[in-house]
């Protein structure tokens, strides 16, 4: 092997560009480090039903999507515990070889019967669901048309599977009919939407999107990973509108209302056989591990025994609606534990949410290019009324008076 010459190394450097040099230019959180306004990967202590803990103090927890409150849950913890004993920590393999066992194949039969779906197909995320899910389904000599908001999982699979995109306006049937007219007609069509939109907490409108599918032929998927375990008595979008039989197939994740890692496809019996074989990203990746997979199953099992979880995460994400009304601070449309307060900009967000959790509440805070600003809050079936009646409290002193919510309210006024 010839041995190494650093000026050649540098002259390199010199003639062609480096990836590395975005490295230097990117200065966005740097600049928010230094100023003590960061606030991703912030280090949590640790958790206990509707609080988390950090660096000794106690947040009440307004976002994650733990909806109905099952993370801390005894029966789940359980289940982990006695799957780790009798599976060991990892299967270390993908299913497609050596990593499959009987507790995937139970959670994919309770899911699929739980939705009312023929065949599920469980994956290592719910990121993975959605890549396996596209990318698996279609070629470069097809078309994908998505939701301007769909998730980021979704247009990442559209783009690995290589087939022609198109766009529609968010929630806009009218937008869709247009974008799948302008389509040939010898070309295989999928139309990829979310069933709850994850910053705003909007429904799909999915009687319409529905109806134009099927004029045009198209098939429909819709990601339900915040529909699951909170519309229709946990069942989801689909189930809400009475439209599960409409749609070809529905993706769900773990993380959220069932506890855990992890995620599904459900469609026919067809379907999941052919994602079994083509879906990439369940066949060159590790399956999910025993113990997730059997708090997911558990979480199902306590989400059908206990339906009135979803009852309440609903109730709660309501008073705290009411409440935020009541203080001149309207939430949008959304029926969902999502509550959305849009704020005027970024700096406004960030300080928002820095005083925020020194009042002792935990935001998320939503920033460009994600979305526009504002500060996600999400409920649970967990919380109190006495927490919710404090995060409105800090919210309405909070929200600076010349936010977008603000104005509504007073012109509305």
């Amino acid at each position: 092997m010839p041995a190494f010459r650093w000026e050649s190394f540098v002259n390199a450097r010199l003639k062609f560009p480096d990836v590395y040099d975005r490295l230097d230019e990117y200065r966005a959180a740097s600049d928010l480090m230094s100023a003590g306004m960061y606030p991703f990967f912030l280090p949590l202590d640790g958790h206990e039903a509707s609080v988390v803990r950090r660096a000794g103090r106690e947040l009440i927890m307004c976002g994650s999507n733990n909806y109905l409150g099952l993370t801390g849950d005894d029966r789940l913890v359980g289940a982990a515990e006695d799957a780790l004993r009798r599976y060991g920590t990892s299967c270390t393999g993908s299913r497609f070889l050596n990593g499959n066992t009987d507790l995937h194949e139970q959670l994919e039969a309770e899911l699929a019967a739980f939705l009312g779906k023929p065949a599920a197909l469980v994956l290592p995320t719910g990121y993975q669901a959605n890549l396996g899910a596209v990318a698996g389904l279609l070629s470069p000599r097809d078309y994908v048309v998505a939701d301007r908001e769909a998730h980021a999982s979704l247009i990442d699979g559209c783009r690995l599977s290589g087939a022609r995109m198109r766009w529609f306006p968010h929630n806009d049937a009218e937008g869709l009919r247009t974008a799948l007219e302008r389509i040939p007609d010898d070309a295989a069509r999928l139309v990829v939407v979310d069933g709850v939109y994850s910053m705003e907490g909007d429904l799909c409108d999915l009687p319409a999107v529905v109806e134009v599918c099927a004029e045009y032929g198209a098939r429909l998927l819709v990601d339900d990973a915040h529909g699951l375990g909170v519309l229709a008595r946990g069942r989801g979008t689909a189930a809400h509108f009475g439209l599960t039989d409409r749609v070809d197939l529905i993706t769900v994740t773990f993380s959220k209302s069932l506890a855990s890692i992890g995620g599904a496809v459900l469609g026919s019996e067809e379907a999941i056989h052919y994602l079994k074989h083509h879906a990439r990203s369940l066949m060159f990746s590790a399956s999910p591990t025993p113990a997730s997979t059997a708090t997911a199953l558990t979480a199902l099992r306590v989400l059908r025994a206990e339906p009135h979880r979803v009852d309440r995460v609903l109730a709660n994400a309501a008073r705290v609606r009411r409440g935020l009304a009541g203080a001149g601070i309207p939430t949008g449309d959304s029926p969902t534990p999502i509550v959305p307060v849009p704020m005027a900009g970024t700096t406004e967000t960030l300080t928002a949410w820095n005083r925020l959790v020194e009042r002792g509440v935990y935001v998320n805070p939503v920033i460009p290019p994600a979305a526009s600003p504002r500060l996600r809050t999400s409920y649970t079936a967990a919380h109190t009324p006495e927490q919710l009646d404090r995060v409105v409290e800090a919210l309405a002193a909070e929200v600076p008076a010349g936010s977008p919510r603000h104005r509504a309210a007073a012109t509305a006024a």
